[in-house]
């Protein structure tokens, strides 16, 4: 991420805290159509994105065509739009940040969007025909979120918007890379950080509380965890908090043994 889009995006999320929670839902719904809607124009995501267009210019270009959206997300995506992006796909990014973030400020007490993704990612990264459908170029955008929304029926209406939102605008990614970036952003926005752990076997309540302290500890953040169970690593964790790794896995220890007798 180029340093330009870093200050953009701090500008954007410093934008968003003047958006009532009452608001979120709205301005999530409109900011991710305003995305779509760019992300097919390229004349569009140039304008836009242009660091030496005036900052005035490209927010009366805002201003022009989404006047039919709500007030708060055309005061955000006119801040968006008048700050300098390191790329066209950051921008793209930067909106869709702003509003998984807006959508992740509107849910109730007592709801966990970030748990209701990551049971999403799993479920669907699980079956590889739900997948394809999901995640095929071939689908149109229409039948994918129709898809979506008969898949998280008891799903909130945050998850429901970002999930669908992801569908129609994967730009590149795969579908667990997609939920898996969004709960993070969700987590970040609550003060947390996801930690995705594997193990061989379900790990006890206890023993899952011991690590959420630890790794807590360790970097400094309280930690969202999300546990996958997956029989192929033998024994041992697989500890992934964003980028970082920490992988302690027999299954890995093994290929390294066996790495290293056969060198």
């Amino acid at each position: 991420m180029g340093s330009a889009t870093r200050e953009a995006l701090e500008a954007a999320r410093s934008a968003l805290s003047a958006v009532p929670s009452t608001d979120g839902l709205t301005t999530a719904n409109d900011l991710f159509e305003a995305g779509r809607v760019i992300g097919t124009s390229a004349q569009l995501r140039a304008v836009l994105a242009d660091p030496a267009a005036a900052a005035e210019n490209k927010k009366a270009v805002i201003s022009s065509l989404f006047s039919s959206l709500s007030a708060p997300a055309v005061t955000l995506l006119a801040e968006i739009a008048g700050s300098r992006w390191s790329t066209q796909d950051d921008l793209l990014s930067g909106i869709e940040e702003i509003a998984i973030r807006a959508a992740a400020r509107s849910a109730a007490k007592g709801v966990s969007v970030e748990n209701e993704l990551f049971s999403f990612g799993s479920a669907v990264s699980s079956d590889a025909q739900l997948e394809l459908a999901v995640g095929s170029k071939l689908g149109s955008p229409e039948s994918k979120s129709r898809l979506v929304t008969s898949l998280l029926g008891g799903a909130s209406k945050q998850t429901v918007a970002i999930v669908n939102h992801l569908v129609q605008q994967p730009r590149g990614r795969r579908i667990g890379e997609l939920v898996r970036s969004a709960a993070s952003i969700v987590a970040d926005e609550a003060g947390l950080s996801v930690a995705t752990v594997v193990s061989a076997a379900p790990l006890s309540a206890a023993q899952l509380d011991r690590l959420r302290a630890g790794l807590a500890k360790q970097h400094g953040r309280d930690l969202l965890i999300n546990q996958v169970i997956d029989p192929s690593i033998i024994g041992g964790l697989r500890v992934q908090i964003g980028d970082d790794v920490i992988d302690g896995s027999v299954s890995t220890r093994l290929t390294d043994l066996r790495i290293r007798l056969a060198s």
